[in-house]
């Protein structure tokens, strides 16, 4: 196979995905052209037609619920699945059949995320009894969507032979996730991946992604809009989680570096959040004039008023939009609901509900639970994003002080409203010491991260400046001592430094000349250290009397794949994700056998 042809971004959101690319051989980044690629998808029924975003929706209907023929694709004329524009519009009829919010499910740690769970309130359980048709699972589901944006791409830019090297698959591909998703789901981002063909696909974190969209837009005029010394809130507000970044600007022999300096929690608010709070007040307009909605309706009014709240986010001349409900029974279509959502409904609900005034030392409040509880994907009990911001903010840097940040760079579709945007810059004011924060302008808030992936893969050759985000401390594993058995006395335990202070994320490491005996086909554990005080300490080093200055942080336990009880000399390699994850590569002398061992930097 040749050199790929190009660099692919992919943002697979919440509420929408988009792919963005470049071409590979560019060989300078101001040559660099990032464009987005328009995806077809089924509009209507038997109606394909391209968008520059794809609607992160599954539709798997029974037969009748949709018109023969209706769901097919130039590369899939019997398609069973729908994915894309059609499935969120007509899903809003027929809800019990549609997947929505994979992405929020591929984190939630209540449940297994590879069981077939979704639709979750859909028909049947597993399956549908009707006609054996099965639900799937959040990793299917996200693998549903990649498999239609590779298929879209092939078709599209590798339709012949000829072309077999410009499909997706054959290209370098950069795949973004929340900056606070659990190692869990990041694993399984790439499992989903890989079952869409795309087996090399590195990750990227969103917040990270923008912020090269920003620098990549403007040419190298981004320069001129920060200094050495400037703090930038990177605030992405998606379809279903908020993500909050603080990147450094500083400055090195004259020139400006960027560091991420810190990564807030996973908060599970966002759009999805604030369509239901719009289906909610509405629900309670038509419960005043009699009209009572059951659970089947909700659903359905709840997919409308996203669609309806992204008209006016994205209109600003729109003052409403006309929403509907089906019926009950028989007579859907005959007992059809209308509503209207107006714009001043919207921006009340979502700037008092979602971003309310709140000072600096306010923190989310925490609900009043009860024993028990339905279950579903789990919320944040305080929609207050501003709350958690100041949470998020309230974390001394090396100089023990505040952290007040001098710029703020928004992301995601809901932050289209400006309203929204002067809301958050005017509280971020009130918390600063001079009163002063500017609003970094973003341009693109559906578009920017599938650009900026599509920038991080030049940047990765080189082409472009990079985000650095050096690990905060050494971290080491442990080693058992080679000696003869004391009676009474355990085997001492050494510390190897795997990853060095201040080491990069995405960048890799080898300890080629020293070996290790590894234990298969039997339970065994593997002890994760670290250590804030040691910072001199190489790759390889090994500390013998580290109990001092090196702690424990977690046990790994796990049997690896191979003969009960082998023993196996290997070298280790080491890599340190974009996401913040250590991948420790356990790699046979023998052959080409490798064992990997994760564990997560960032929650430490």
């Amino acid at each position: 196979m040749s050199e790929p042809a190009y660099i692919i971004g992919i943002d697979l959101g919440t509420t929408n995905s988009v792919v963005a690319y470049t071409e590979a051989t560019t060989e300078r980044i101001e040559d660099a052209r990032i464009r987005i690629f328009d995806i077809p998808q089924v509009v209507e029924a038997g109606a394909v037609e391209t968008r520059r975003a794809l609607p992160s929706f599954v539709l798997a209907p029974q037969t009748q619920e949709v018109p023969e023929g209706a769901l097919g694709l130039p590369w899939n004329e019997t398609a069973q699945l729908a994915v894309g524009e059609y499935a969120r519009n007509r899903g809003e009829e027929i809800p019990q059949r549609l997947v929505s919010s994979a992405k929020s499910w591929l984190c939630n740690t209540l449940v297994d995320r590879k069981a077939p769970i979704l639709p979750w309130q859909g028909a049947g359980s597993g399956t549908d009894a009707d006609e054996g048709r099965k639900k799937m699972s959040p990793v299917e589901a996200q693998s549903a969507i990649l498999t239609h944006i590779r298929d879209a791409w092939n078709h599209t830019m590798a339709a012949t032979d000829s072309d077999s090297d410009r499909k997706m698959e054959n290209q370098l591909v950069y795949l973004t996730v929340p900056a606070s998703f659990d190692a869990v789901a990041r694993e399984l981002t790439i499992e989903a991946a890989e079952m869409a063909g795309l087996s090399h696909a590195v990750l990227l974190e969103e917040p990270q992604a923008a912020f090269y969209a920003w620098i990549g837009g403007g040419h190298g005029v981004w320069r001129d809009a920060v200094t050495a010394g400037d703090l930038i809130l990177v605030c992405d507000v998606g379809g279903g989680t908020s993500d909050f970044s603080l990147i450094q600007v500083g400055e090195e022999e004259g020139d400006l570096t960027l560091e991420r300096v810190a990564v807030g929690n996973h908060l599970l608010v966002g759009g999805d959040n604030m369509d239901l709070a719009l289906a909610y007040s509405l629900a309670r307009d038509l419960a005043e004039k009699g009209t009572r909605l059951d659970t089947r309706q909700m659903n359905g009014l709840w997919h409308s008023c996203r669609r309806a709240k992204e008209e006016l986010l994205s209109d600003p001349d729109l003052d409403s939009r006309q929403v509907t409900i089906l019926g009950r029974g028989a007579s859907l279509i005959g007992g059809m609901i209308t509503t209207e959502l107006t714009r001043d409904t919207v921006d009340s609900i979502l700037r008092d509900g979602f971003f309310p005034e709140c000072k600096r030392s306010d923190r989310p409040k925490a609900a009043a639970r009860a024993g028990i509880q339905e279950f579903g994907l789990a919320f944040e009990a305080d929609a207050a994003i501003t709350r958690h911001l100041a949470a998020f903010l309230d974390r001394p840097d090396d100089r023990e002080k505040i952290i007040h940040p001098t710029g703020v760079l928004f992301n995601g579709g809901v932050m289209k409203a400006a309203l929204l945007r002067e809301r958050i810059v005017s509280i971020l004011g009130d918390w600063t010491e001079n009163g002063s924060i500017r609003e970094i302008e973003a341009g693109d808030y559906d578009l920017a991260v599938a650009r900026g992936a599509a920038y991080y893969g030049l940047a990765r050759q080189g082409k472009g400046i990079r985000i650095r985000s050096g690990l905060e401390r050494s971290y080491y594993i442990g080693v058992a001592a080679a000696m003869p058995a004391v009676p009474g006395m355990p085997v001492p335990t050494k510390a190897l430094c795997v990853a060095p202070f201040g080491m990069e994320e995405g960048s890799s490491m080898q300890i080629k000349d020293q070996e290790f005996i590894l234990v298969v086909g039997q339970p065994v554990v593997f002890d994760f250290l670290g250590s804030t005080t040691r910072r001199e300490d190489a790759v390889g080093t090994v500390v013998e009397d580290w109990h001092d200055q090196i702690e424990a942080l977690t046990t790994l336990e796990t049997t690896l794949a191979g003969e009960p009880g082998q023993v196996i000399p290997v070298t280790l390699e080491l890599e340190v994700t974009e996401v913040g994850t250590l991948q420790l590569y356990c790699a046979s002398k023998a052959d080409n056998t490798r064992w990997k061992l994760e564990f997560n930097v960032r929650e430490q």
